[in-house]
């Protein structure tokens, strides 16, 4: 599937550059097993780069001006690195003059280049294709430059760049993009970017996507509601619990003893995030015992607290993980992201998948009248350079 993509990349580069590239660099999308709004609950997410990417070529350009070109959107633009860099009305640049302007605060020494990109990473989907592009854009200018730059902190000035832009993300998706290795997990502490890979060797079983096609737009003023809640119900369990630091240290037990000192909807927000982190200790476990079907039963329960208590959920999600739990070839789906639509997550029974997948089609376009779209997705490497073989 990647092959049709750097050779299309390359040719392109070719014909608008009359060389071919210096480096091509492969920077990959990333899925979350398991961990959902616990990154900013002082928890453990769960995520892993997978096989869709981001192909870039790249060349030095020898002057101080950048000649980017986006394939798939059929635009180009141009960046003169002795000017201040400055926020362009076309969203798509930002996120690589942000990793320039990155580069430049930092005291980078580097220079113009001509860089050609496509991707195989569905827009939108929830994959973090805007992290692919800071990290694989980084990379490449690392590469062609010698820049002596950590993979940390590649995956730091990456989300330096996106905050640029004007959106507050976390740390794992850039992190994923950078640090994935074939068919591992990365368990991601988000504050102390302490990380440790765990098998993920699904055996019997497939990752598939379903996205909704769906995005509700209550996502930005819900997840500060909810950060709100969750700050009110911490504060609550270290009144009565001193040596609780964190919502990791917390027991669920312990929290069922302050159901009666908490609001009703704060306790359930938080009820949600104790057991959530807990379930990614059990998922990592799961994978290193290979009980794939434990890690299955995590998410059905993991969807059924976002969909619950934490409500950030959809009534075309809550249909998609109904649909999964009714089919016996299916052991496990959730909703993957910040919720009110995007994907599922799902494992299905390998040899079974095209007969779920064509029924979910079908009962989803019946029952929603919108199309829904699949992704088949393995857990890959992370940006990376390619190397021709021969």
């Amino acid at each position: 599937m990647n092959d049709s993509l750097i050779q299309k990349t390359t040719a392109f580069f070719q014909d608008a550059f009359g060389n071919a590239p210096e480096k091509i660099v492969l920077s990959p999308g990333r899925i979350n097993i398991i961990g959902e709004h616990v990154d900013y609950n002082d928890g453990y997410v769960l995520p892993a780069a997978i096989d869709k990417i981001i192909c870039f070529a790249f060349e030095k350009s020898n002057t101080t001006t950048s000649r980017i070109v986006a394939v798939d959107l059929n635009q180009e633009f141009e960046v003169d690195l002795s000017q201040n860099i400055q926020l362009s009305s076309t969203v798509w640049n930002n996120y690589i003059l942000g990793v320039l302007k990155q580069l430049k605060d930092n005291g980078f020494d580097f220079s113009g280049v001509n860089c050609v990109f496509s991707s195989n990473i569905p827009v939108g989907s929830g994959l973090s294709s805007s992290a692919a592009l800071e990290c694989g854009f980084l990379f490449g200018i690392q590469s062609l430059f010698n820049l002596d730059i950590s993979q940390q902190n590649r995956a730091l000035m990456s989300q330096k760049a996106e905050h640029w832009v004007g959106i507050n993300c976390g740390i794992m998706d850039q992190f994923a993009s950078v640090h994935g290795l074939e068919n591992k997990v990365i368990k991601l502490d988000c504050n102390t970017l302490e990380f440790e890979y765990h098998n993920a060797d699904f055996k019997d079983y497939a990752l598939v996507l379903f996205d909704s096609n769906v995005k509700h737009s209550l996502f930005t003023s819900a997840y500060n509601k909810r950060r709100e809640e969750c700050e009110e119900g911490l504060a609550i369990i270290k009144a009565n619990f001193p040596e609780v630091k964190s919502f990791r240290n917390c027991t669920e037990a312990q929290l069922l003893t302050l159901k009666d000192k908490m609001d009703a909807v704060v306790f359930t927000r938080v009820h949600y995030v104790v057991k959530e982190i807990a379930r990614v200790s059990k998922a990592c476990e799961a994978l290193d015992a290979g009980n794939i079907e434990l890690l299955g039963q995590l998410l059905f329960e993991t969807h059924d607290g976002l969909s619950r208590e934490y409500e950030v959920s959809c009534p075309e999600l809550d249909y998609l993980v109904e649909l999964a739990l009714a089919n016996d070839a299916v052991i496990g789906s959730r909703l993957m992201g910040g919720g009110f639509g995007g994907c599922t997550i799902t494992l299905i029974k390998k040899g079974k998948e095209e007969a779920v997948k064509q029924k979910f089609a079908q009962l989803y376009q019946e029952k929603w009248n919108i199309e829904l779209k699949i992704y088949d997705v393995k857990i890959g490497n992370g940006t990376s350079l390619y190397e021709p073989v021969g």
